[in-house]
């Protein structure tokens, strides 16, 4: 007899004639089950599949609109439950396609009630264990999701409390840093970038100048124009901030922050720093990072001036296309006003640094 768990269970029965249909119902209801839902129209009954809970499916073959081989068809990709065959086509032919379609079993009319019972309730049984391993496995799944995440969190926590240790030693804030990756990513995106590059520069943006935390204060937050020697000492941060980061087993986005540490003050015409690259020499993230830091650094409020406005600021990044900027860049980077709008107002500044940048990017 069957369990209380499987009498519990959804069964479906699809069968042209009704006296067939009703002879299954009695049979089943006999042997306890008790969700029974019949259908003598093959249509009505895939759609009620498709829109329903159900634990097994008694399926005939030869139907008028629709046969049982055309339904396994179209049911296949949204079904993972039991279905066994009941038919009087009982050539080899017809049993392997209707397996190959997808049936669990196969019985021949005219049936054997007992053998069928015994049929259901070992489907069932099958469909039961099916049902709890995928429950375990969307559980597990959903666990590894959620570490997974806090992994990430934890990283990205890491990642901004990295960066902000340089910025404590100069002049930028926390909400800069956090700007810097959300503009980059857009831009990333808006250049069509798989969506795992985009994630990448959106963390690794923020730690373009943690080679500052090299550079003396007395350098670094000069209230004044630097000597030509502390200029080049002050360079060095790019150089400093690569040798921080680089790691031959670090992952791929801590590989892209020193590789845009490290570039991200070189010039499109050649003329930046420290290797002097140009053009397409210059890797895309930097490129892209190198805009959006200029562009937050005009944007921003701060004790030696004031903020300049989009359109101020988009002028001064537009005349420096070709010469300071990738000019593409700069192109796509003029057709994002309210993105780049939305991304300043909410990353605005809590307060302002207390001390004057020392006039070097």
């Amino acid at each position: 007899m069957l369990s209380q768990e499987l009498r519990a269970a959804t069964i479906v029965i699809i069968d042209d004639i009704g006296t067939n249909i009703r002879l299954l119902e009695s049979s089943l209801k006999a042997f306890g089950l008790r969700y029974i839902h019949s259908f003598s129209d093959p249509v009505a009954g895939l759609d009620w599949l498709q829109n329903n809970h159900w634990d097994l499916l008694l399926l005939d073959l030869d139907m008028p609109r629709m046969d049982g081989f055309e339904l396994l068809a179209r049911l296949a990709p949204n079904s993972g439950q039991p279905v066994i065959i009941l038919t009087a086509l009982g050539s080899q032919v017809d049993r392997q396609r209707g397996l190959h379609l997808g049936a669990n079993d196969y019985l021949c009319k005219p049936l054997d009630l007992s053998e069928l019972v015994l049929r259901i309730r070992n489907n069932l049984q099958l469909g039961l264990t099916f049902q709890k391993l995928q429950e375990e496995r969307d559980t597990l799944d959903q666990k590894v999701l959620e570490r997974t995440r806090e992994l990430q969190a934890s990283f990205t926590s890491l990642i901004h409390t990295m960066a902000r240790a340089a910025a404590f030693k100069d002049t930028e804030t926390g909400n800069h840093i956090i700007r810097i990756g959300e503009m980059a990513a857009l831009i990333a995106r808006e250049l069509g970038q798989p969506e795992t590059w985009v994630e990448d520069i959106r963390l690794a943006a923020p730690m373009h100048d943690v080679g500052k935390i090299g550079i003396p204060d007395v350098v670094l937050n000069k209230n004044g124009k630097l000597t030509p020697e502390e200029r080049e000492l002050m360079k060095t941060h790019a150089r400093i901030g690569f040798d921080i980061l680089r790691n031959e087993n670090n992952s791929a986005m801590i590989n892209m922050a020193a590789e845009i540490a490290l570039n991200h003050h070189e010039y499109w015409d050649g003329s930046g720093y420290p290797q002097g690259l140009s053009g397409e020499a210059i890797p895309l993230s930097a490129r892209i990072v190198a805009l959006c830091d200029v562009y937050d650094a005009l944007r921003a409020k701060r004790p030696y001036k004031t903020a300049w406005t989009h359109k101020e600021a988009l002028n001064h990044i537009v005349q420096g296309a070709g010469s300071h900027f990738d000019p593409i860049l700069v192109e796509l980077f003029s057709r994002l006003h309210d993105s780049l709008e939305q991304i300043i107002a909410q990353y605005q500044e809590q307060s302002e640094p207390p001390l004057k940048r020392c006039g070097l990017n």
